[in-house]
């Protein structure tokens, strides 16, 4: 079986609330583990175990540990888009630069699995399709902020913008959290340096 053909869909879709309160415990004791050893060291047996239920009904809500993986990474890009959102709406553009950035670098650094399962993106199509969801979702609306406050923006140019943003900060903020604190830090000022300065020349 090709990574191509891996079915990560669940088996049952949670509609009783028992169910759905066994699938976040199965999801957050496999974030837990893929945390702490990371996701190819981790086994469906062991989620299983810290789920306190067996092999064989973990299998009935999954059908293997892509699975598990997918659904956490919709969790964290339902959170992400959800926060962009909120503090979007209450900020002009340029302070947001610096509250977002800061935003989705605690994002990064705290929540559980973001690394381990973010680092393997590019290895597994369904993450890489969930990517670009959140970056195309991010980019509608900043696109739609930037046409409300900037109407002098060129269209294409615009849109550029709000593709640039969210791609190239998301791709440093995945670099920091894999430094040590201070080095992390730094690398996040200078970030927002440079979001600051392309904003500024962007609406001027």
């Amino acid at each position: 079986m090709t990574v191509e053909s891996i079915d990560v869909a669940p088996r049952r879709r949670p509609v009783q609330a028992r169910s759905r309160e066994r699938v976040d415990t199965i999801l957050s004791h496999a974030a837990a583990i893929f945390h702490e050893v990371g996701v190819d060291a981790a086994s469906m047996s062991a989620i299983a175990r810290q789920s306190g239920m067996s092999l064989a009904s973990l299998y009935r809500y999954f059908p293997n540990k892509a699975a598990i993986v997918h659904a956490i990474a919709e969790q964290h890009v339902e959170k992400m888009e959800r926060a962009l959102r909120e503090r979007l709406q209450q900020l002009g553009l340029i302070d947001a630069v610096d509250v977002l950035i800061d935003e989705f670098y605690k994002f990064y650094r705290t929540e559980p699995a973001y690394s381990a399962i973010w680092s393997g993106v590019e290895a597994m199509p369904e993450l890489r399709d969930l990517d670009l969801r959140e970056l195309y979702s991010n980019a509608k609306d900043l696109d739609a902020r930037l046409k409300e406050q900037c109407p002098q923006i060129p269209d294409d140019r615009r849109w550029t913008a709000s593709l640039l943003l969210p791609r190239a900060a998301g791709t440093i903020l995945r670099l920091a959290v894999t430094l040590p604190e201070d080095q992390a830090r730094q690398l996040v000022e200078e970030l927002k340096c440079m979001a600051r300065a392309y904003v500024r020349e962007l609406v001027s």
